[in-house]
């Protein structure tokens, strides 16, 4: 097992410009622009507070500017993007709230609603964004063997753990969030949608913080 925050992990660590967003197979939009009014229709329309949820969040909850993430732990490109925001949270935190979302493409990968459910188990226990991080950095091992031990090197209850990954308030969650995506309809992983604005899957770092300072050149100027 690669430890979250280590080297390794197999597809976690291939360069970016190799990798393509994962798509599903729904019908897209017929342009970016009427995707783009879609997202910002159904973002727009809908209370903070609901558009959040019970997600697993970083940064300052009060930020004016929120960055969802819509993801599945079996996609590669998922896994080399949460490296990239992991840095970017980090800088901005302050003035930004990460919200993660789980976008599972069961059609195509197997593990994604298991090792979702793992994950917002964790998050019972407080401990999501580790379990993120091990999750990732272990890709090439998801499965029942890889969850057990994650929970038991972070000392989970696993007992707990257990429970909560295979109760129905998993499932919900995970639904939820499902129903949102597809509200949205967003076609792959990973999808971002910075306060309204949809940023494609296979945006570079860079164009996450030029976005950002001019959101927030926008609002500071209100």
């Amino acid at each position: 097992m690669v430890l979250p925050g280590s080297r390794g992990g197999g597809s976690a660590s291939a360069p970016l410009l190799l990798l393509l967003p994962v798509r599903n197979s729904s019908q897209p939009p017929e342009s970016p622009e009427a995707h783009q009014a879609i997202v910002s229709q159904v973002i727009t329309s809908m209370d903070r507070n609901a558009l959040i949820g019970s997600s697993a969040t970083k940064g300052n909850p009060e930020a004016q500017i929120v960055l969802f993430k819509f993801s599945d732990f079996q996609c590669p490109y998922c896994a080399v993007t949460a490296g990239h925001m992991k840095t970017f949270v980090g800088k901005q935190e302050g003035e930004l709230l990460y919200v993660y979302k789980h976008f599972p493409l069961t059609q195509i990968h197997p593990e994604a609603v298991p090792s979702a459910k793992a994950a917002w188990a964790a998050g019972r226990q407080g401990q999501f964004w580790l379990y993120h991080d091990g999750l990732f950095a272990n890709q090439t091992r998801l499965g029942e063997d890889l969850y057990l031990e994650l929970a038991a090197a972070m000392q989970l209850d696993v007992e707990q753990f257990n429970r909560d990954r295979a109760s129905a308030e998993a499932e919900a969650a995970i639904q939820q969030d499902l129903e949102l995506a597809q509200k949205l309809q967003l076609q792959g992983t990973p999808s971002f949608i910075m306060n309204d604005l949809l940023i494609p899957g296979g945006a570079p770092p860079q164009l996450f913080e030029e976005i950002f300072t001019q959101i927030n050149t926008l609002l500071k100027t209100k």
